[in-house]
């Protein structure tokens, strides 16, 4: 079992970390929150979590990377929600911080949790229902409340590598890209100066 990986980052996108450590280069599927945290870091630690894929012509690990233990505990708390997959569950945490998912869970927000692509009504219903008293018996929610909120945004210059590494992170989330590439140009048009973790975000809410 990998519990953490330390080492160079080699290669990133809103949506995977490579990480070489020990000669061995690791790609990880990330977050927006894990994107922003190690965004502009030569050495990164993330926290992983392995999901054994099994069904395909061959079977493997997929590795899962969180900058915090926080957020790769609420990912492991949100796929055991029964709908809620791999994928789904980063999106969620691509949506909105860990801090405002707590938030959510802990007052209800249905609205909310159904503002991210995927999550509908019954599935909000059953993230709450389910998850609540977990959150706070495992301590997150104290936890994120007292950190830093908010997560870490850089103003960049809005170009081509800004659109399409925003197309390229939500077509690796499984949107198709002619659709996603029509969002994403929609958003860059109304606000110019936003970074492309920002885009994804705004993108996750939009895609139909």
């Amino acid at each position: 079992m990998i519990e953490y990986i330390k080492g160079e980052l080699t290669d990133l996108t809103p949506a995977m970390a490579t990480v070489e450590a020990a000669g061995v280069g690791y790609g990880l599927y990330i977050s927006l929150i894990t994107y922003s945290a190690i965004q502009g870091k030569q050495t990164v630690k993330l926290y992983v979590h392995e999901q054994l894929v099994t069904g395909g012509r061959d079977d493997g690990f997929t590795l899962f990377g969180f900058a915090t233990k926080q957020e790769r505990e609420l990912y492991r708390h949100l796929i055991t929600v029964s709908g809620i997959g791999g994928n789904t569950a980063r999106m969620i945490l691509s949506a909105m911080s860990p801090a405002e998912l707590c938030n959510a869970i802990a007052v209800g927000d249905e609205r909310l949790l159904k503002s991210v692509k995927g999550i509908g009504p019954k599935a909000a219903q059953r993230i709450i229902l389910e998850l609540k008293d977990k959150i706070v018996a495992s301590g997150i929610a104290d936890e994120l409340h007292i950190a830093p909120g908010g997560s870490a945004t850089q103003v960049s210059a809005v170009n081509k590598v800004v659109r399409d590494e925003a197309v390229g992170a939500l077509t690796m989330l499984g949107f198709s890209p002619a659709p996603t590439a029509k969002v994403v140009n929609e958003i860059l048009t109304k606000e110019p100066d936003l970074p492309v973790e920002q885009v994804v975000k705004k993108a996750l809410k939009m895609i139909k």
